[in-house]
């Protein structure tokens, strides 16, 4: 018989700690596959800081370096100099990448690194205990902000692929979601797009997914996906942003 699914290489056969409903595993999947597809599993090198993905380095089969909190894209753009004919990414979160490494994820988009950055937004700080994060929505409530986020305490949530794109040295640019089988096939070819313009060398390219966290929304898996369409989406629509002419 001719088989109808088989396990990624990409991804070691053992039970992920993500909480039922989380997106992360599937994320993982996608670009694992994306790389296998390629045939780059044994010449890619990933950096994942501090966040839910922390033990990333457990699940996906490629080698690993786990960066400080926020510090990914400076480890990254070490090792793309380093070795710049191996794929390099950062796989980071909402709080990892749009607050305390802020800086960094500008700054290697400015000087135009040439390697891909997946951020997961999830709208919430995750692994740390569900406090507000620059991406929680309007009156959306965590344990920092117990009735909601308000404009005057802490401004509009950060939108992360608009502010990447206004930056010269990033190249690629797409927000994508994780919330139906649709979006997921929408999400992998947004993964194969990174890659491919990281092989030409072309520029800083970056993916957002947003992503559901049932655990610290207070919901469960279902109403988390429904939370995340009509909520989310609207705030963050779904775009490319940019895309060089030569993988549209």
């Amino acid at each position: 018989m001719k088989p109808v699914f088989e396990y990624t290489k990409g991804m070691r056969e053992m039970e992920l700690h993500y909480c039922p409903g989380c997106t992360h595993g599937i994320a993982h999947r996608l670009i694992m596959e994306v790389l296998e597809e390629r045939g780059d599993l044994g010449n890619c090198i990933a950096v994942s800081p501090v966040g839910c993905s922390i033990v990333a380095h457990h699940y996906l089969n490629v080698d690993m370096i786990e960066a400080a909190h926020g510090r990914a894209p400076a480890t990254a753009s070490g090792i793309k100099r380093v070795h710049p004919d191996s794929p390099v990414f950062t796989y980071q979160g909402d709080g990892d990448l749009a607050s305390i490494g802020t800086a960094e994820i500008v700054h290697a988009a400015h000087r135009g690194e040439k390697f891909c950055t997946f951020f997961i937004n999830n709208a919430i700080y995750g692994m740390t205990g569900g406090q507000m994060a620059p991406t929680t929505l309007i009156g959306q409530k965590s344990t920092t902000c117990v009735d909601g986020r308000t404009v005057a305490q802490a401004g509009m949530p950060l939108r992360m692929a608009e502010l990447i794109a206004t930056i010269d040295g990033a190249v690629y640019v797409e927000r994508v979601s994780l919330s139906s089988p649709a979006e997921i096939r929408k999400a992998k070819k947004a993964i194969q797009k990174a890659f491919e313009i990281q092989e030409k060398k072309l520029g800083f390219a970056f993916v957002e997914f947003l992503s559901t966290c049932p655990t610290n929304w207070g919901l469960n898996p279902v109403d988390s996906i429904e939370w995340l369409k009509e909520n989310m989406i609207p705030y963050y629509p779904l775009k490319q942003f940019k895309c060089p002419e030569e993988v549209k």
